[in-house]
Parts: C-alpha cells; structure tokens; sequence
C-alpha cells in the first residue's frame, strides 16, 4: 500500500466518523421524540474531526486545516460542558 492510498483511506475514515454523527443525533432524536445532542455525537466530532485535520495537513489545504482545527475546540469543549455537567448533578445526589 502506497502512503498516497493510506492517507486517502484515512480522509475517507474520517469523513465516516464525522458523518456518523448526525446518524447518531438523528436517531437519538426520533428516539426522545424531541430535538437532542447526545454525547456520542460529540465524540465522533472530535474523532472525524482530527482524522481530518490530519488529512488535510497532510494535503497542505490551508482552509481545510482551518476549518477542522478550530471545530476541534469546539467540540473538546462541549464534551467538557457535559462532564461538567454531569458531574454537578452527581454531587446533588
């Protein structure tokens, strides 16, 4: 396997985390029957998210390193929200 086939199979592997996520969200939804954000939708943001970054900087596509490397922060810090939040309402009982 050439690395050019290996980076194309991780960008690939990366863009079925980051979608997986609205499958997730999508179906979380339908269950409650309202609107909602699991935490798994999170944790495949984060993890399609550094696939792709690491897709793109090994492309050299500026926008896309841009892109994908500040939704990074963003998803780290839900997923942070969440745990604090979790915790909290652990402490309350």
């Amino acid at each position: 396997m050439t690395p050019e086939w290996l980076w194309l199979g991780i960008g690939f592997l990366g863009q079925a985390l980051f979608s997986a996520r609205f499958l997730v969200q999508w179906l979380a939804s339908e269950r409650a029957r309202r609107s909602i954000m699991p935490r798994a939708f999170w944790f495949f943001s984060l993890a399609g998210g550094a696939t792709l970054l690491a897709y793109a900087i090994y492309r050299r596509d500026p926008v896309f390193i841009a892109g994908q490397g500040a939704g990074l922060f963003i998803y780290a810090r839900n997923l942070m929200l969440i745990r604090r939040e979790v915790r909290e309402q652990r402490d309350k009982t």
